[in-house]
């Protein structure tokens, strides 16, 4: 028993909310691996730091000897998952797909090991299904149900339309879990009112019912909106070690303990010695330095965390940028972010764009510590730097 209550207490780090913990300690109790499944629908072919949050929580239970499920939703790709959407979302072709679902999976074995993950498709039980199945599926749900779901309720209210197919996907998302007789499912928790809907369906099918176990949706680089590519705020885990670092350096310092405990294999009790010593004087940079060590040597290697963590100290501690400097937030305007000379001069460290125009043409103007050559460079919506002008003029600027 005493080895399920530290079971039960590893799997909660970083957990928003499980459901239900009593069932899954009877579960532990049977002494059986139990599988563990997540789906990810291939929807863009690169994975961010967000989406390795529910990866990391699978390594989690790999390594305590479960069996992972990890679900490629092709079919489900192809229908466009609603969920936190005000409009219906774009499906994508059968090719993008496929495309899309290749790159996952030579990703994802960055963190799992690949001898001991299942990859599923779920092409492989829905494209069995006739018509008629598909109906009798969608006879175990009803529309008062699904209009339970916040998105869908918003936009039902409002009067925006919401397409028949689009009904669907929970009830195929929940299927996959019977399908796979899944023990547990995790998912963020905008993914809640599916990851039930697979507890239903289990039920229903005379199966035992899952776990649902919800994580947080991991905030970007502007420590405000939730890490996505369209809003630029991302880190990928692709991204070269010199540019993972600068990104991973530029989080403030509250932001980074969330990462850590999201992010970080390091135990909590590791992380909470940690969290003590700054609290004590310990510089926050340097513990920064363990995280974005640990995370570029996950998906590079060591010897590349060891040579990003020499070139950042050489452009930024020799080159005498100063830890505390004026914070700013400024708003872009459009879609394609804000020019550089707009933002220099809302940082206040120009007088204005003329003279920002006249420093980048000197080579006097830098963001984090790279010089800028273009003078009509945009700065991205969710970016975070530090911004220099001459050797004295410094400011954080983060854009939305």
């Amino acid at each position: 028993m005493l080895n399920i209550e530290k079971s039960v207490e590893n799997i909660q780090r970083g957990v928003e909310e499980m459901l239900v913990e009593s069932e899954l300690i009877g579960k532990l109790k049977k002494g059986r691996p139990l599988r563990i499944k997540a789906g990810f629908d291939p929807t863009a072919p690169d994975l961010h730091l967000g989406h390795t949050v529910l990866i990391n929580k699978l390594k989690q239970f790999q390594d305590m000897g479960h069996e992972i499920l990890f679900l490629i939703g092709d079919f489900t790709g192809m229908i466009g998952d609603p969920t936190g959407k005000s409009a219906t979302r774009p499906a994508l072709t059968p090719e993008e797909v496929q495309q899309n679902a290749t790159t996952y999976k030579e990703q994802v074995f960055k963190i799992l090991d690949p001898e001991k993950t299942n990859v599923v498709f779920n092409s492989s039980w829905m494209g069995q299904m006739n018509a008629a199945d598909l109906i009798q599926l969608a006879a175990k749900h009803t529309v008062a149900r699904m209009l339970e779901r916040d998105d869908f309720n918003k936009r039902y209210k409002s009067g925006q339309p919401i397409a028949i197919h689009e009904f669907l996907y929970p009830l195929i998302q929940g299927y996959d879990s019977v399908a796979l007789k899944a023990d547990v499912e995790i998912g963020g928790t905008d993914q809640k009112f599916n990851l039930l809907v697979g507890r239903e369906l289990q039920k229903h099918y005379g199966q035992e019912q899952q776990i649902v176990l919800t994580m947080p949706l991991l905030e970007g680089l502007d420590g405000v909106q939730k890490m996505s590519k369209s809003l630029g705020n991302y880190i990928g885990i692709t991204d070269k070690p010199d540019d993972m670092f600068g990104k991973i350096m530029s989080i403030s310092d509250d932001l980074m303990w969330r990462y850590y405990e999201l992010l970080s294999f390091q135990p909590m009790s590791v992380i909470q010695k940690w969290k003590q010593d700054v609290a004590e004087g310990v510089n926050p940079r340097d513990v920064k330095f363990k995280l974005a060590m640990e995370l570029i040597e996950r998906f590079h290697n060591k010897e590349a965390a060891e040579k990003a963590l020499a070139n950042f100290i050489a452009r930024f501690q020799k080159g005498a940028i100063p830890d505390e400097m004026p914070e700013f937030t400024l708003s872009a305007k459009n879609e394609e972010g804000l020019p550089i000379a707009i933002l220099l001069k809302g940082a206040e460290i120009v007088p204005s764009t003329s003279e920002a125009y006249r420093m980048i043409k000197q080579g006097a103007v830098k963001i984090d510590g790279q010089k800028v050559e273009d003078r009509n460079l945009l700065i991205k919506k969710g970016s975070v730097a530090v911004y220099q002008v001459g050797k004295r003029r410094f400011a954080r600027v983060s854009v939305n």
